[in-house]
C-alpha cells in the first residue's frame, strides 16, 4: 500500500528528473526506518531513499559517503537531497548483493577483497562534519542490553536469577573492555554481505550511515562471522591472521600486537556484535513488525556457543544459552 511519504517522495523524484515516475519500485528496508525504491529519468536508474525525521538524517550519510569516494571506495554518489524531508537520490549500483554471490569458490577472494578495502575505511575517523562518533562504553552498553530487553524478556519471555544477572553483568563488563582496549580506527559498523554489492566483480559499500571510531576488530568480525551467511571455522581462522598481518605490514597496527592477542579481540568483538544483532532481530520483529529476521538469530546465537566455548572464563555463560536460550529458540 502506497503511504502519504511514498507519495511525496514519488513526486519530488519526478521534478528531480523531469520523469513522471509511473510507480516508485521498492527495492528493500533495512534495519532501520529507512526505505529504498527504484525509480528512473526514462534513460538510467537510481535509488530513491525515504530517510524520514526525526528518526533518521541525511547528513552523517552524505559526509561518510564523500569520505569513502575520497579512500577510492566505490559508495553511492548522491545525485540530489533534500534534507529537511529526509528525501534522497543516489546512483542505482544494482541489486547483486555480496551475499548472493558469494560460494565456497568465491568467498575467499571476495572476502580479500573486501578486507583490503576494509584498510581504506579504518583510515576514516572524520568526516566534513567532523570527527565521527566514538564507539564509547555508553554505546557498548545500549548494544549489550538489546539481547536481554528484546531476546531474553520480551522474545523467549524468559527470566533471570539472581546469579545470572550475575553473570550476565561479567559477561557485558568482558565485552566492554575488549572494545575499548583495541586500536580505535574507523568503523563502517554494518560491513557484512548484506550492506556489499557486486558490480563487475568490485565491491561497492551501502549503509554506512553509523559510521564510527571503534575497535579494529569490529568491521571485520561482522564481515567473517557473518550474521547472514556461516562458514566453517578454519577458513575464517585463515582470513582473519591473514588481515592481522595485512594491517601490521600497513601500520594500521603496531608490531607488539601478537596474534592471541588479536584472535583475542576478534572472538570477543563478535560476541558482542552477535549480541546486539540477536537483540536487534527480536525488536525488528516486536517493535517493527518485521519477522524476516527471525530465520537469522538461531544462526547468532549459535555463533556465541561456538566462540565461548573457547574460553572458561565464559563458562556459565555458555552454560545459560545452551540450558535457557537455546532451548526456547527452538520452542
Amino acid at each position: 500500500m502506497t503511504d502519504q511519504r511514498e507519495l511525496k517522495l514519488q513526486a519530488w523524484c519526478e521534478a528531480v528528473t523531469g520523469y513522471r515516475q509511473q510507480q516508485l519500485q521498492p527495492v528493500s528496508g533495512d534495519a532501520s526506518f529507512r526505505r529504498y525504491f527504484r525509480c528512473s529519468d526514462g534513460h538510467r536508474s537510481y535509488i530513491a531513499v525515504d530517510a524520514p525525521p526525526p528518526q533518521e538524517s541525511l547528513q552523517p550519510f552524505m559526509a561518510v559517503a564523500a569520505a569513502y569516494a575520497e579512500q577510492g571506495l566505490v559508495v553511492p554518489t548522491v545525485v540530489a537531497a533534500d534534507e529537511q524531508h529526509g528525501l534522497m537520490l543516489q546512483d542505482d549500483l544494482g541489486s547483486a548483493l555480496l551475499l548472493g554471490e558469494l560460494t565456497a569458490k568465491s568467498m575467499a577472494d571476495y572476502y580479500q577483497q573486501a578486507l583490503t578495502d576494509l584498510m581504506k575505511i579504518m583510515r576514516v575517523t572524520d568526516t566534513d562534519l567532523g570527527p565521527l562518533p566514538a564507539f564509547d562504553r555508553a554505546l557498548l552498553e545500549r548494544e549489550l542490553a538489546l539481547f536481554h530487553d528484546w531476546l531474553v524478556k520480551t522474545h523467549l519471555g524468559l527470566s533471570m536469577s539472581e546469579q545470572q544477572q550475575q553473570m550476565w553483568a561479567e559477561f557485558c563488563e568482558a565485552m566492554i573492555n575488549n572494545a575499548l582496549e583495541q586500536p580505535q580506527v574507523g568503523v563502517h559498523r554494518d560491513f557484512h554481505s548484506r550492506n556489499i554489492m557486486v558490480q563487475a566483480g568490485r565491491l561497492a559499500y551501502i549503509d554506512f550511515q553509523d559510521a564510527v571510531v571503534g575497535p579494529i576488530t569490529y568491521d571485520a568480525v561482522s564481515l567473517l562471522r557473518d550474521c547472514y551467511i556461516e562458514w566453517p571455522p578454519a577458513d575464517i581462522q585463515g582470513l582473519s591472521q591473514g588481515f592481522f598481518e595485512q594491517l601490521q605490514a600497513e601500520q594500521l597496527m603496531t608490531a607488539s600486537v601478537t596474534l592471541s592477542q588479536w584472535q583475542r579481540w576478534f572472538d570477543l568483538m563478535g560476541m558482542q556484535r552477535h549480541t546486539k544483532a540477536a537483540g536487534i532481530f527480536a525488536r525488528l520483529y516486536h517493535r517493527d513488525g518485521k519477522s524476516g529476521y527471525l530465520q537469522d538469530i538461531p544462526r547468532t546465537v549459535n555463533y556465541l556457543v561456538q566462540v565461548s566455548a573457547h574460553y572458561p572464563e565464559f563458562a556459565d555463560y555458555r552454560a545459560w544459552l545452551l540450558n535457557d536460550i537455546v532451548p526456547a529458540l527452538a520452542r
